[in-house]
C-alpha cells in the first residue's frame, strides 16, 4: 500500500516545486497583456501619501502665473521694439537713412557698434545717429557697405548740448558706462532730475532740438562746475535699428 502511494507524493512534491514558477509565468503574462496597468496602481496608492498637497500645487500654480508674466513682458518688450522700428521707417525720409545694427563688441558695448550701410548709402564721417528715441552717437569711420558707430556712452566722446528748462549749454561726455556725464560750463545750475538733455538749437553739426537724455543726479559740488548724470532716451545696449542722418 506504502509502495503504491510512492509516486502519486513524488508528483506531487514535483508540482509544489513548479507551481511557483507557474504564477510567476501566469502574472507575467498578464502584466505583459495589461501592459503595467497592475502595476502602475499599484505605485500610485502606495505613493498616495506622498503626492504633492496644497503647498506643492500652489508653488506649480505660481510658477504658471510667473511663466505667463514673463511671457507678456517679453510680448510687451517686443511690440515696444516694433513700435520703434516703424517709427523710424515713418521717419525715414530725405536726408535719413535707416541701417541695421550688424555687430557688438561684448569688450565695447558702451563704446561702438557696427551698421549694415556705408558710404554707397551716403553716410560719411561724423554723420549723427538716432535711435528711437533720440541721439546715441556719431559715425567714427566708413567703408563702403559699413559704418562704425561711437556712441554717446563710449571715454572721449564730446558733444554739446542744451537744457530747454534752464536754457543753459553743457558738454555732455562719455564715462564707458551706461550713463554719460553732462559737465555744465556755470557754476550757478538750476538743473535738476528729469530735466530734458537735447542738441543745441543753433547746433550746426547735429540735427538742432533732438531729444538726448534725461538727467538722472546731480552734483553741484563738482570742481571747477557742478556736474550730472544723465540716462539716455534711445538705450544704444537695446537698438536693432537706427537713423543716419545724413548731409
Amino acid at each position: 500500500m506504502g509502495l503504491s502511494q510512492w509516486p502519486q507524493g513524488s508528483r506531487l512534491r514535483s508540482f509544489q516545486r513548479l507551481w511557483p514558477w507557474v504564477i510567476l509565468l501566469a502574472v507575467l503574462g498578464l502584466v505583459r497583456l495589461s501592459k503595467g496597468a497592475g502595476f502602475a496602481d499599484a505605485f500610485a496608492l502606495l505613493s498616495r501619501p506622498f503626492w504633492p498637497g496644497s503647498a506643492q500645487r500652489e508653488w506649480v500654480q505660481s510658477a504658471v502665473r510667473q511663466n505667463d508674466v514673463s511671457r507678456l513682458e517679453l510680448l510687451e518688450q517686443d511690440n515696444a521694439r516694433l513700435r520703434g522700428l516703424l517709427e523710424l521707417d515713418q521717419l525715414s525720409a530725405g536726408d535719413r537713412v535707416q541701417a541695421a545694427v550688424i555687430s557688438r563688441t561684448p569688450s565695447g558695448w558702451w563704446q561702438q557698434l557696427e551698421l549694415g550701410k556705408g558710404s554707397f548709402a551716403g553716410i560719411a564721417k561724423d554723420d549723427a545717429v538716432i535711435g528711437p528715441g533720440g541721439l546715441i552717437g556719431r559715425v567714427q569711420s566708413v567703408t563702403p557697405s559699413t559704418s562704425r558707430v561711437r556712441l554717446l556712452t563710449a571715454p572721449g566722446s564730446r558733444i554739446g548740448v542744451w537744457l530747454p528748462r534752464t536754457r543753459q549749454h553743457g558738454l555732455l561726455a562719455g564715462l564707458g558706462t551706461a550713463r554719460p556725464q553732462l559737465q555744465f560750463l556755470d557754476k550757478d545750475v538750476q538743473v535738476q532730475p528729469g530735466d530734458l538733455v537735447s542738441t543745441s538749437p543753433a547746433s550746426t553739426l547735429l540735427p538742432p532740438n533732438l531729444p538726448v537724455a534725461v538727467v538722472q543726479t546731480v552734483n553741484l559740488r563738482g570742481v571747477p562746475a557742478p556736474t550730472a548724470l544723465v540716462q539716455l532716451i534711445a538705450p544704444p545696449d537695446a537698438i536693432d535699428w537706427v537713423q543716419v542722418q545724413v548731409r
